[in-house]
């Protein structure tokens, strides 16, 4: 089956754009083939507004997300894989989501240990 990842990313886009807010993506700067502005990256992540007015020819691809934006004045073709796309949201509430594994998809929960026998109280004086 195909990673869901990329399809929530368009998703969760269009959703806030038509909601009239601005789309930011958190992105692993660190990941192979990542290519930002390093001198914004902290603690190894960097924040991109990917809003219209804000990037031009936007591409969000089922392996990579691109565009070209301007930081501090200088143009610079922005390059990041989907899979160092941490999560996707709105700036003005925070609304989106996060990304917590390859797939897109949140982790399996793990097993509940198994009941432990019958509780034994002990009086205490």
């Amino acid at each position: 089956m195909t990673p869901s990842r990329p399809y929530l990313i368009r998703a969760i886009h269009e959703w806030v754009l038509d909601n009239e807010l601005t789309p930011y993506l958190l992105v692993d700067a660190t990941a192979p083939g990542v290519e930002v502005p390093t001198q914004y990256v902290e603690n190894g992540k960097i924040v991109l507004n990917v809003g219209p007015r804000a990037v031009e020819g936007l591409q969000l691809g089922n392996d990579y997300v691109a565009f070209r934006a301007r930081f501090s004045g200088a143009p610079m073709d922005v390059i990041a894989p989907i899979q160092a796309v941490l999560a996707i949201y709105a700036k003005e509430n925070g609304r989106g989501m996060i990304f917590t594994d390859e797939d897109g998809t949140p982790p399996e929960p793990e097993p509940s240990p198994s009941k432990p026998g019958r509780p034994s109280l002990k009086v205490v004086k």
